[in-house]
């Protein structure tokens, strides 16, 4: 399965994003209000900054306390992203997570961002690959097919 393929089952065009000058107090509001894990952080335009993630706050602060609430997104974001493409395979996609340690993922065609992909839609997608397989394994050995 596709990238394609998982974004098709998502709002495309949707990007919630923050600029790095924002807050981390208003970057977790925006996570908690729209029930999300992790937010693009990016000043104007589909150039993708950084990426801050409910687990950048967590971990902060529990190193910092709540102070750091009044830190600035771009202090806490972590700017190398890794992105993948429309074309890319949920195993590579997968392994790339896995292999980087983060669940979020940006997808990107043309220089652009079109689309987020966490590690729960990749999984998901996967099940759904393997489960497919399965039945159609199935179908063939009871002579179905």
């Amino acid at each position: 399965m596709l990238v394609r393929d998982i974004l098709s089952t998502k709002q495309i065009g949707k990007i919630i994003s923050i600029t790095p000058g924002d807050t981390v107090a208003t970057a977790a509001k925006l996570l908690s209000e729209m029930r999300i894990g992790a937010v693009i952080v990016r000043e104007a335009g589909n150039e993708i900054d950084g990426i801050l993630s409910e687990r950048d706050i967590v971990r902060e602060l529990g190193r910092s306390g709540a102070g750091c609430l009044e830190d600035k997104v771009s202090e806490l974001m972590t700017s190398n992203v890794k992105s993948c493409k429309l074309t890319d395979t949920t195993e590579q996609v997968m392994q790339m997570m896995t292999d980087g340690r983060f669940r979020h993922m940006p997808v990107v065609e043309d220089g652009k961002i079109i689309g987020v992909v966490s590690i729960g839609d990749v999984v998901a997608a996967r099940i759904k690959e393997v489960q497919f397989e399965n039945d159609s394994m199935a179908e063939m050995l009871a002579g179905n097919i």
